[in-house]
């Protein structure tokens, strides 16, 4: 049942988009709609908890730096503000090629949340609105549900023509650890407990998902000297293709490292039958690459140990996070279980550790652009959407909200594809393939990862966010004149030519570079797995100086495109054969039924999905080859 107000009451102020939740989706949804032009409402059940970060106190990581860096370089929030209230800095995986490269954060979570929370603030077309949404407000037009407002527990209604769900883990959210079990949402915040039975009353099909979280713990009560220090980078790259490196240059607090012993696993075996994961008190599906210590122990029994992070929340709080060992084991098992951790013999509990059940959708009820098939005007973004993490959900909402508005403006919306972006990837495998889980980003989804690396973020994304309206002119600018660099340069390197001279010899001496016997250009040379753009630059003669912190950028990508150049150009072929298959758009109003020899499962996931594509056909489970060339067939017949 529908939730029902004692008085109903309507607001005047007018709004074009409402956007429920401010999360990290949220924020961007909303933000990207505000700038765009639309009046826009943000509601959240605290403004305390915008932009939360109820877990892991960290932005960026593996693949998720990737994301991180599209949402900035489309025009989004999030990798500015982490510039902005980091306190340590790393890029990940540094010995490995530059398609896995990924930046991570440590943020001042608290900073992080305020620092966001002011951007929402200040932003022109934007309200912010502490209030629970309990119901969707739909009108029939031509047999289809439009949206036409929402309706807030005070029984006020606020009228819109477009609807961001960006819920989170707040849906009648419940926090589980050892038998207490508590109604809330993440950290203790109100849960939102009304809008899932107006969302089934609108036909929209619900999951039950879970997620966990570490216990946090005193930093004054950590023994550092059993652990081994973790340092940031010595210089630092900002996740905004819009910070100047320079200008976040700073001193850097310390993570450490330590491990679970076989003490440590006796205990939480011995346990087992107190944690609501195993008991069955918790009926939601979790994380399979996030899971809690207890999952650990069992599915990986002949494992002695496992790596523990601890990690600093803010500067201005003792509060640690034990990041490797999130748990929903009682209270006092947690205690005893952390304290067999060196370095933890002696810690004291701040938060205890706990699950979180919430409702989610099932993603394939949404188009490409991220908008319900079955309601006009309605979008969703974000863990709402069945994915977990806090880049994840950036992403999602920043698409969301940038098709919400350009739905109620008249034009087209915006799909970014697997070969354009990580962003794409997540949105495809989101709509297109079942998923009984919370979905995770990682570089393994993506098949063109070379081609989509977050150092060309900005190249690959930049045209499309100054299009869409929020990229400026000046940094539109400022892009272009750092491709024309990178093209001359390269350009230059092809045709620059060095011989067997003594300082030429002496250089490829000193990195064990095999001696010339003639000339041979400076590409060439930057194409040996020993050598570099950088290391070069003493045979250089030639070499411009580039302006500012531009050099920095164009200097990367002419080394990586060089010395990469036989795989890019392989895996531009790759997505060539890709883009054929994507532009194959399949009609809105085509009878699957009238496709002869179809097979009975594939007709029912077609009739079910109804992909845009031949591509997005084709990644549907259950959908064959075989199929696929009946449906080809079809299509050219329809097309005559």
């Amino acid at each position: 049942m529908k939730f029902s107000a004692n008085s109903v009451w309507e607001n005047r102020d007018g709004y074009d988009v409402a956007v429920i939740g401010a999360g990290h989706a949220g924020c961007e949804a909303a933000l990207a709609c505000a700038r765009l032009g639309l009046r826009t409402v943000i509601f959240t059940v605290s403004v305390e908890s915008i932009a939360l970060m109820p877990c892991n106190p960290n932005i960026g990581g593996s693949s998720k730096g990737h994301l991180v860096r599209e949402v900035d370089a489309l025009g989004g929030e999030m990798g500015k503000v982490i510039d902005r209230t980091f306190i340590q800095s790393k890029m990940l995986n540094q010995s490995k090629g530059p398609a896995v490269h990924s930046l991570r954060a440590q943020a001042d979570k608290s900073l992080y949340s305020r620092t966001m929370r002011r951007v929402l603030e200040e932003q022109e077309n934007l309200d912010i609105k502490q209030a629970e949404v309990v119901n969707l407000l739909t009108e029939e037009t031509e047999g289809r549900k439009k949206i036409t407002g929402v309706q807030i527990c005070s029984g006020g209604i606020y009228r819109c023509r477009a609807v961001v769900l960006c819920t989170g883990t707040y849906l009648r959210a419940r926090c589980v650890y050892g038998d207490v079990s508590m109604e809330t949402g993440p950290n203790g915040l109100q849960a939102a407990n009304h809008l899932t039975d107006s969302l089934r009353e609108l036909g929209i099909q619900m999951y039950r998902f879970k997620t966990g979280t570490p216990a946090r713990i005193d930093r004054r009560t950590v023994d550092f000297s059993r652990m081994e220090e973790q340092k940031g980078d010595e210089r630092i790259v900002p996740f905004s293709f819009a910070t100047d490196p320079e200008q976040i240059q700073k001193e850097q607090v310390s993570c450490w490292l330590t491990y679970t012993n076989e003490k440590t696993h006796e205990i939480i075996r011995k346990n087992l039958d107190r944690s609501p994961l195993f008991s069955g008190m918790i009926e939601g599906t979790g994380p399979r690459y996030c899971p809690s210590i207890e999952d650990k122990v069992v599915k990986f029994a002949d494992k002695k140990r496992h790596q523990v992070f601890i990690e600093p929340e803010g500067l201005e709080t003792n509060e640690m996070y034990i990041g490797g060992m999130s748990s929903s084991l009682p209270e006092d098992v947690q205690y005893e279980m952390y304290r067999t951790v060196p370095g933890l013999e002696h810690a004291k509990i701040v938060r205890n550790a706990y699950a979180i059940e919430y409702d989610c959708i099932d993603a394939r009820q949404l188009r490409p652009t991220l908008e319900f098939r079955n309601i006009d005007g309605l979008f969703s973004g974000g863990q709402f959407n069945g994915s977990s993490g806090y880049e994840e959900a950036a992403a999602q909402g920043l698409v969301a909200g940038i098709n919400a508005a350009r739905k109620l403006q008249g034009k087209e919306g915006i799909v970014l594809d697997r070969s354009q972006a990580y962003i794409g990837v997540l949105i495809d495998d989101l709509v297109t393939k079942e998923s009984h889980e919370p979905y995770r980003m990682m570089t393994s989804r993506a098949e063109y990862r070379l081609l989509l690396r977050q150092d060309n973020a900005d190249q690959r994304l930049t045209k499309i966010g100054y299009e869409v309206g929020l990229i400026s002119e000046a940094r539109y600018q400022r892009l272009l004149e750092k491709e024309k660099l990178i093209l001359e340069e390269t350009q230059r390197l092809e045709k620059t030519y060095v011989g067997t001279s003594s300082d030429v010899q002496e250089l490829l001496e000193k990195y064990k570079s095999t001696a010339l016997t003639s000339g041979i250009n400076l590409a060439e040379l930057i194409r040996r797995p020993e050598l570099s753009y950088e290391k070069l630059a003493p045979v250089d003669k030639d070499r411009p100086v580039f302006p500012g912190w531009l050099g920095e950028e164009v200097q990367e990508q002419v080394n990586i495109n060089i010395k990469y150049k036989g795989y890019i150009e392989r895996q531009k072929r790759q997505v060539e054969q890709f883009r054929k298959m994507e532009s194959r758009k399949i009609p809105e109003d085509i009878d699957y039924d009238q496709v002869k020899s179809l097979r009975l499962e594939a007709l029912q996931k077609l009739k079910a999905y109804r992909p845009v594509s031949v591509g997005q056909a084709s990644r549907i489970s259950g959908v064959s080859p075989a199929d696929i060339s009946v449906l080809l067939v079809y299509m050219e017949q329809f097309r005559r």
